[in-house]
């Protein structure tokens, strides 16, 4: 199917003003199709020739201005409008539509454990074409109004208010009526539909609402007064920074199941992955990420909805706003006032990571590095989210918030219901300081990579001095953190300084040198980090006794810097952690730390005869975490350290002792979550089975059980399990996304090496024949999930790049290749230095 460029999409915009859309959804007519039926309000500008976008099952019918079209000439996803003259036209169109398995389009669900189905839609970033016909590109703004047909239990969900207002004669299906929206993009649209479980309010003047699958009720009724005040204090929040009111009739948040992303922005109607409703246990960290996707999606009703970009270069116009307002917003609005320092463990690495690959590109990539639709949909990675909010919190610390935020509200005034482009911002930014943002705008946003910052202390008998050299070509403006070791072996700060990186000025002080000296302490910079050789010491030594957890993230992630350019060796991080994880505090801290050892360091950075003596210093770790918390006072640390040795464990007898018993010696007890991850575990080292895994299943016979006990076949160490796993995502086609991934996880194991071996080669020709067959989001899935990232050596190395050579490959598999490539040089690299 063709995807739409970008000079098309310029080209339709200067001829076409689009109204409206009346859409007619059926969804009572089977498990596989619907039916859909449009109507679309649009002016021709001039006369010419266009095409309307659809990807249906079947076209039954179209009309324009009341003659009938030819479904014959639908080519691809393109039914051609020709002879159109200058005036108002009315477009109709009668169509059988297929629901998706793959969280594209209109995803289709039944619920394993009570048998009930849901479906939602998701038209990002050109799906709403497998729902109904559309104009389909971002500056085409229109009204929706949507009529669903639905069985007669069902609630229908839409953008804006839906209401009940008729039953359909003979069988009782509820007819569903929506409010008009505001003008919205194409890909903003939303249906959700279902026998939803509901807890509703009402809140300045505006009903709010949060919804679930009838059989995560409980789940979410435990936390729906966490939920809804999160989302309350946030909506407070940003009425107090913006002066464009909540644009939108409704606020209701769905949890939808197997969703690909963490959430979509629909306005007044957001959609999350489910996994947000929490069955089992979680730390505050998680509680938080929850949180923050909350206030992240309530900024996009701002950035992105209300003004929206012109055209996909500028998604970053959506994403790193929201990432920086979701983070920023927490802070200032709710209990969750250690924000930063989660995205300093977790998603700033994301940005790094993908800032020094070969796919990395601009925050904002020029026009021409975003022709299609198709390469727009690569761009959605650590740049887009985790740089582009670095980057903006560097800007807020060089121009000042005061600043910033009436630059913001300018833009909102001037382009509200509407789009507009990176220019369009920074102007409105210069209208309200004398700092040259222009110039900060290319510097920072249309430039790749990360710089590097290394400093250089110079004693003498008058004290010491300070240089900066700066590996790159960005301004930075930071703070510089000193600390002393006390008598009782701790680290205190002594000085916070900022700084200009370049400068002329060299930062000089009277008396011994610091203990320890942090670049970009407070984290609001984007750089990586090098500490002096003594405070590299001193942070090797003393790194846990630093009072503020934002330094230890610096601190840990400058260390994490340096074991991934090889100039750190991989054991001395492991014994670092050893050292200072089992007396940290800070809970994204702790999994951080603990994630990178495990996924990164025991897994691919250090050789195999070496990996079970990496894994015993986590478990050591591990260990004395939960010999720590024994008395039940820190319960989210506890968990981290039980998730964590789980995951490390090399022999059964621990792990399977509390399988049997239903608890960790000492508790918790054990949920799904944790017995599911234990029988994986299990499963990978051969000390469970199929019988073990049915068992499990009857026990838990939910989604979330059906992914667990995926997971758990796929893991079992024999030839058959491992034949029965790759057909099933490879080549049978009928896996659902969720279950796809869940297939891969359990798929390649360090520990397996040899009994999968055999599958390194065949994975790359199965790859590339999946992602033609079953599109972007199964693509995306295979080149994350189902790469053999534990295969590191030269030969996987140049399989893949001979796999690259294929210009046929799907693009949103070639970026994953790509990325994962680059991963495992990167690997060989480490375990070489």
């Amino acid at each position: 199917m063709s995807a739409l460029t970008r000079n098309e999409a310029q080209l339709r915009a200067q001829l076409l003003d689009v109204h409206s859309y009346v859409v007619g959804l059926d969804l009572t007519t089977g498990d596989e199709t619907f039916e859909s039926a449009t109507v679309i309000e649009f002016t021709a500008r001039a006369a010419a020739d266009t095409f309307v976008e659809l990807k249906p099952d079947e076209l039954r019918s179209a009309t324009l201005d009341g003659h009938p079209l030819d479904p014959a000439t639908l080519t691809g996803s393109r039914l051609p409008l020709t002879g159109l003259t200058p005036g108002r036209h009315e477009l109709r169109i009668d169509a059988r539509m297929r629901y998706s398995r793959t969280g594209e389009g209109l995803h289709r669900f039944t619920d394993p454990a009570d048998g009930e189905t849901y479906v939602y839609s998701q038209m990002f970033m050109d799906d709403v074409q497998r729902v109904f016909p559309a104009f389909d590109q971002p500056d085409l703004k229109a009204v929706f109004r949507f009529t669903v047909t639905a069985p007669a239990h069902w609630t229908v969900l839409t953008n804006g208010i839906a209401t009940r207002s008729e039953d359909r004669a003979g069988d009782g299906a509820g007819i569903w009526r929506s409010a008009p929206t505001p003008l919205i993009s194409t890909y903003l649209a939303a249906v959700a539909a279902g026998p939803w479980h509901s807890v509703t309010t009402e809140h300045a003047g505006l009903p709010f609402g949060i919804h679930c699958r009838a059989s995560l009720a409980p789940h979410l009724d435990a936390d729906a007064d966490e939920i809804l005040s999160l989302t309350t204090a946030c909506f407070d929040r940003y009425h107090e920074k913006f002066t464009e009111p909540y644009p939108f009739d409704s606020y209701d948040q769905a949890f939808v199941p197997e969703f690909n992303a963490g959430a979509m922005e629909n306005p007044g109607l957001v959609t999350f992955r489910d996994e947000f409703v929490f069955r089992s246990a979680v730390t505050d960290t998680e509680r938080q990420r929850r949180a923050m996707v909350i206030a992240h999606e309530m900024a996009h009703m701002w950035f992105g909805d209300l003004v929206t970009l012109a055209w996909f270069d500028d998604i970053w116009l959506n994403e790193s706003f929201a990432e920086y307002m979701g983070y920023q917003t927490l802070t200032e609005a709710t209990r969750f006032t250690g924000t930063w320092t989660e995205f300093g463990m977790e998603r700033k690495p994301w940005g790094y990571a993908a800032d020094q690959r070969p796919s990395t590109h601009p925050v904002a990539p020029g026009p021409d590095d975003v022709p299609d639709t198709a390469s727009a949909l690569l761009n959605f990675d650590g740049i887009s989210y985790a740089k582009g909010a670095s980057a903006l919190r560097q800007l807020v610390a060089w121009l000042g918030e005061k600043d910033f935020l009436a630059g913001i509200n300018t833009h909102f005034t001037r382009h509200k219901f509407a789009n507009a482009s990176l220019a369009d911002f920074v102007d409105s930014l210069a209208a309200h300081t004398d700092r040259d943002v222009h110039t900060w705008a290319e510097t920072w946003l249309r430039t790749t990579g990360t710089d590097t910052l290394i400093p250089r202390l110079h004693e003498s008998a008058d004290g010491w001095t300070l240089t900066v050299d700066r590996h790159g070509s960005r301004p930075h403006h930071i703070a510089v953190g000193t600390y002393a070791t006390t008598p009782d072996g701790g680290l205190e700060r002594t000085e916070l300084l900022d700084l200009d990186v370049p400068t002329d000025e060299v930062l000089s002080a009277a008396g011994p040198r610091p203990d320890l000296l942090v670049l970009n302490d407070g984290d609001l910079g984007y750089a990586k980090i090098r500490l002096d050789e003594t405070s590299l010491e001193t942070a090797l030594r003393g790194l846990s006794r630093i009072p503020d957890p934002l330094t230890r993230a610096v601190v840990w992630g400058s260390l994490r810097d340096m074991v991934r350019d090889g100039e750190l060796d991989p054991f001395d991080y492991l014994h670092t952690l050893d050292a200072h994880i089992p007396e940290e505090s800070d809970l994204a801290v702790v999994q951080g730390v603990l994630g990178f050892a495990r996924t990164q360091i025991a897994d691919r950075y250090v050789a195999p005869a070496d990996r079970d003596t990496a894994l015993g210093l986590i478990t050591s770790a591990t260990r004395a975490l939960l010999r720590r918390t024994e008395d039940g006072t820190d319960p989210g640390l506890r968990l981290a350290a039980v998730r964590a040795l789980i995951d490390s464990a090399t022999q059964p007898d621990t792990i399977a002792a509390w399988l049997a018993d239903g608890t960790v010696t000492g508790g918790p007890e054990l949920d799904p979550e944790l017995r599911w991850s234990i029988l994986a575990r299990l499963a990978v080292l051969g000390a469970a089975d199929e019988t073990a895994i049915d068992t499990a299943l009857a026990a838990d016979p939910s989604a979330t059980g059906r992914q667990g006990a995926a997971r758990c076949r796929a893991a079992l160490p024999t030839p058959q399990a491992k034949a029965a796993a790759w057909q099933r995502l490879f080549h049978d086609d009928t896996l659902s996304n969720h279950l796809f991934t869940a297939t891969a996880q359990g798929f390649w194991q360090p520990e397996q090496s040899d009994l999968v071996r055999d599958y390194v080669p065949r994975y790359y020709p199965d790859a590339v024949a999946l992602a033609a067959r079953r599109g972007p989001a199964i693509a995306e899935a295979a080149g994350r999930w189902a790469f053999p990232a534990h295969a590191i050596d030269e030969a996987h190395l140049q399989s893949g790049h001979h796999c690259l050579e294929d210009p046929e490959i799907l693009p949103m598999l070639r970026r994953a290749l790509v990325d994962q490539l680059d991963d495992l040089a990167r690997a060989l690299r480490v375990r070489g230095a």
